[in-house]
């Protein structure tokens, strides 16, 4: 009977070295996971801060353009019909205080692009501008 219990004992103590070892084992592996998650974590309110950033700069009004915003686009009105410049569209409006600035020099096609802030080396923007231009000549 003390053999039996001897080897109850063993058994018992080795099954407790076995345990403890795994102990160690899943408390080195819950260290890793909980410094895994902290870096995570980290990282997220990086990222969301990053982006609340992101938003306050996008939000954020931008250089203020001399331009007026373009209103809705209306023809040329007739000399007869026009009191002044300000019943012409925002573009049109444009074109005349260019022409005034340039004075005795006159506005040329290209320049005129440039002041509608279109490219002045595409040669349809640049014949756009002429029309324009031809437009604001034809109707006084």
């Amino acid at each position: 009977m003390r053999a039996v219990l001897k080897a109850r004992q063993k058994a018992a103590a080795l099954r407790v070295e076995d345990l403890e070892a795994e102990l160690e084992r899943v408390r080195a592996a819950l260290a890793e996971a909980e410094e895994m998650l902290r870096r995570r974590v980290i990282g997220l309110e990086q990222y969301l801060e990053a982006l609340t950033e992101a938003d306050t700069l996008a939000v954020a009004p931008e250089s203020v353009s001399e331009r007026k915003p373009v209103g809705p686009r209306r023809a040329v009105p007739r000399r007869q019909d026009a009191a002044g410049t300000d019943v012409l569209s925002v573009d049109y409006q444009a074109l005349m205080a260019a022409a005034v600035e340039a004075g005795v020099d006159g506005l040329g096609a290209r320049r005129a692009a440039v002041v509608l802030g279109w490219d002045s080396a595409s040669a349809s923007r640049v014949e756009g501008a002429r029309a324009r231009l031809k437009r604001l000549v034809e109707r006084g």
